[in-house]
């Protein structure tokens, strides 16, 4: 049977790719936006403002301290970079979610798989009459590469998942090619390849988990069943691949919650998810969701006994309303 050798988590953000005396530059579109996520209730910028004033955001927002923890969030993808490299890993599953670059409000699915053997990992079409949002260009490379690449996916043991998956009791949408509009992988998937494999990709399997958007995102309690079924597909595989199981995307965003972070930080260390499944799913919106993407791999790395190390947690502040991203990254492995 296949045997599961590693697991990481990691956040994906674009201020990771970005150069810190630019991270404000998305501050623009925060100010615009009139319902940001927080803690259950919607805000705009000057609500946040007023909101958490009394915690002394500026502080967060000084050049030294964006430098400071810019650095601190390129070491710990090195770090991962490195376990990555040393476990040497056959396949990898990737857990992560799309924001509207494979689906549409056409058809967004709970749980997807994707079972082709080739994934494209390109700058997506779009209208050039219509810009991207501001800062997120400058970040482009840090998930795809120039002129674009393709990676092997892994057919065979995507159609095993998702077999099994039904078996349990998912009832997952099969993708064997991407959308013809976009005919490319979503960030989320892009910033591991570049980041975590380094550009020496190995054959993947991604699994998205509608994590952003009602009505049919999955709860806390039901990312992690899909954790422990892709555990029991993983081993019930008749190969003797080495699989490394990878999270993608969060901690909270795009306004930071540093509170919910803990419950993810103890939740990796302990391998008791119970404090996540009990959060309302309220907490769990916008950027902050993709806390879901983590939950799986927790799940799935907690029934193979493995607690998980920390390597950093980096709360990226950009505003003084606790706008930003909080990095996370962590990975568990039998010598963690």
């Amino acid at each position: 049977m296949a045997e599961i050798v590693l697991g990481i988590a990691s956040s994906h953000g674009p201020m990771l790719s970005t150069p810190p005396e630019k991270w404000g530059q998305r501050v623009e579109a925060d100010k615009a936006e009139l319902h940001h996520a927080y803690r259950g209730s919607t805000y705009s910028f000057d609500g946040l403002s007023r909101l958490r004033r009394s915690e002394g955001l500026e502080e967060q927002i000084r050049p030294e301290v964006w430098q400071s923890r810019h650095s601190a969030c390129q070491a710990a993808i090195a770090n991962l970079a490195e376990v990555f490299h040393r476990a040497n890993p056959d396949i990898a599953i990737i857990v992560g979610n799309d924001q509207m670059e494979l689906f549409t409000d056409a058809n967004i699915p709970a749980f997807a798989m994707y079972w082709g053997e080739t994934i494209l990992n390109h700058e997506p079409k779009r209208d050039p009459s219509k810009p991207r949002a501001p800062g997120l260009d400058v970040a482009m490379r840090g998930r795809i590469p120039e002129g674009g690449a393709e990676y092997p996916g892994h057919g065979e043991l995507a159609r095993h998942l998702i077999l099994s998956a039904m078996r349990d009791g998912f009832d997952v949408a099969a993708l064997k090619e991407f959308p013809q509009l976009t005919q490319t992988v979503p960030h989320a998937y892009g910033f591991v390849y570049r980041q975590i494999m380094r550009d020496n990709v190995v054959p993947s399997v991604p699994v998205f988990t509608n994590t952003f958007y009602p009505p049919n995102q999955p709860t806390a309690q039901r990312c992690s069943e899909l954790g422990y079924s892709l555990a029991r597909a993983i081993e019930s595989w008749p190969g003797d691949e080495r699989v490394a199981l990878i999270a993608s995307g969060g901690l909270s965003h795009f306004v930071i919650d540093e509170e919910i972070d803990r419950l993810v930080i103890e939740s990796i260390k302990d391998g008791d998810l119970s404090s996540l499944q009990a959060l309302p799913e309220t907490h769990f919106q916008s950027g902050t969701s993709e806390i879901k993407n983590w939950i799986p791999v927790m799940a799935a790395m907690s029934q193979q006994g493995l607690r998980g190390k920390l390597v950093d947690y980096v709360p990226c502040y950009r505003s003084e309303a606790g706008t930003g991203n909080a990095m996370g990254f962590a990975y568990w492995s039998k010598e963690a």
